[in-house]
């Protein structure tokens, strides 16, 4: 089953724990063999990264001078390079819910961007990230690598382009929760931070066509997304297009700017085994310091706890029924730089107070199993949820932003916090995360499989 492919560290529940980034360790080493260990590691990812990015130094050389013998002009434009690369490093420890061991564990990523035109209107995008954790997040795989982008676009008109490969796309608004990303089911294969931003950018493509057009103010957008396998993979290295191509999908998404303040779009969104799904987002200014937003999906759709159960082949009720998907909130932004957003969330698949009671009280498979699909769709196990984030860029000394979340389940009132510290160089970038869980044992975010943790992050841009 997909189940079987979910990191250790998602196993708390919610759509919005979906980010444990701390895995689930067994047996963890001394925490002096594990930082050797994390270290050499680190080294050989920095070495090996140096050493890419010469060579693809190298080949842009390559190409200009080859640009230079065609253009013999006495003047040379800047060149932007063509590759974005960065190393990180990671090093961490995590409290069990009984509160008294301690693990740890430790990380070196990879990640590059290649994004190049290759003649009039041709562009060819590549970004990938690999990810090494120690011990492992996935089976036995300690490397898993993420294929993000990996496509082909054609301009063939100032106002028309066409892409055809691999394409992280990700619609909505709304800044936790987002019932318009049709795409986001199966994406992720490694979680590195619970920021709702992470998990958007650090996920895999679906392979599609893609077509859109522009206008003054607005646009129209079509793809179509088809199935390649039958299900995913718990390979590190494999393409895993079970996981994000397991069934013909498609999609139409038409986008009008109103005024400086109201842009709405309409999406409709259709897949094998869903009926057609509708979808609507909006922005607008409520002030010059405050935006509104609303993000809707609604559709005929089986509860999520019957489409958990038919993956097993349970006994399951067939409850079909219109459905909504609700994710409205307020950003406020102050004078100095400070962000601060209150989202309320709805998912009308997901269960109320009673079914979640049951749930718990029920067959611990059904429970696990329930748990384990909501985490492969970043979907929400109850109905309701309150959303809080904050971000405060250069705060206190230039450089530094704090960054800050919230999520509270509003059925079974468990709740997860994350706080991060971010300092930025010119070519590196230092952090240092926090996170809890709290609730009871069979709640949303007290089954986590941590109680607290806690890591420590070093990235360096080539």
């Amino acid at each position: 089953m997909a189940a079987a492919r979910l990191p250790g560290a998602l196993q708390a529940g919610m759509m919005g724990a979906t980010g444990q980034f701390v895995p689930v360790v067994h047996g963890a080493l001394p925490w002096i063999q594990a930082f050797r260990a994390w270290l050499v590691a680190l080294i050989k990812l920095l070495v090996w990264a140096a050493l890419f990015k010469a060579g693809a130094a190298l080949a842009d050389e390559q190409d200009e001078s080859a640009l230079s013998l065609a253009d013999q002009t006495p003047t040379a434009a800047a060149h932007a390079s063509n590759w974005r690369t960065f190393v990180e490093g990671a090093y961490g420890g995590a409290t069990l819910p009984d509160g008294n061991q301690e693990q740890q564990n430790h990380r070196s990523s990879f990640d590059l961007l290649y994004d190049k035109s290759l003649a009039a209107g041709w562009r060819a995008v590549f970004a990938d990230r690999l990810d090494m954790n120690w011990p492992a997040q996935v089976s036995d795989q300690n490397s898993i690598n993420t294929i993000k982008d990996a496509y082909l676009s054609w301009q063939e008109q100032a106002n028309r382009i066409f892409d055809l490969g691999r394409i992280n796309v990700h619609n909505g608004v709304a800044i936790g929760y987002n019932p318009t990303d049709y795409f986001r089911s199966g994406a992720v294969r490694s979680i590195v931070s619970v920021d709702p931003a992470s998990l958007k950018e650090n996920r895999q493509g679906s392979v599609m066509l893609r077509g859109q057009t522009l206008w003054a103010g607005g646009s129209i957008t079509a793809l179509y997304s088809p199935k390649l396998a039958d299900q995913a993979s718990n390979d590190g290295f494999n393409p895993d297009w079970g996981a994000t191509n397991h069934q013909n999908r498609w999609l139409v998404a038409v986008s009008q700017k109103f005024s400086a303040g109201i842009s709405p779009e309409f999406l409709v969104y259709k897949e094998n085994d869903l009926p057609v799904q509708l979808g609507f987002n909006l922005t607008g200014l409520v002030s010059d310091s405050m935006v509104a937003y609303v993000e809707w999906s609604g559709g005929s759709s089986p509860s999520l706890l019957s489409q958990a159960l038919s993956q097993l082949a349970l006994p399951h009720t067939d409850d079909v029924a219109f459905r909504n998907r609700l994710s409205s909130g307020l950003t406020y932004t102050t004078a100095n730089k400070m962000s601060l957003t209150a989202e309320l969330e709805y998912g009308g698949g997901g269960l109320d107070q009673a079914g979640w009671d049951a749930l718990a009280r029920g067959s611990p498979l059904i429970y696990e199993q329930y748990r384990n699909s909501l985490q492969i769709a970043q979907e929400a196990p109850t109905k309701r949820a309150v959303f809080f984030y904050g971000l405060w860029q250069d705060a206190l000394i230039n450089h530094l932003d704090l960054s800050a979340l919230e999520r509270i389940d509003a059925v079974d009132y468990s709740r997860m916090s994350w706080l991060e510290a971010r300092y930025h160089l010119d070519r590196a970038e230092f952090a240092l995360q926090w996170q809890r869980n709290s609730g009871q044992r069979v709640s949303d975010f007290g089954a986590a499989p941590q109680l607290q943790s806690w890591q420590v992050v070093l990235r360096y841009y080539f």
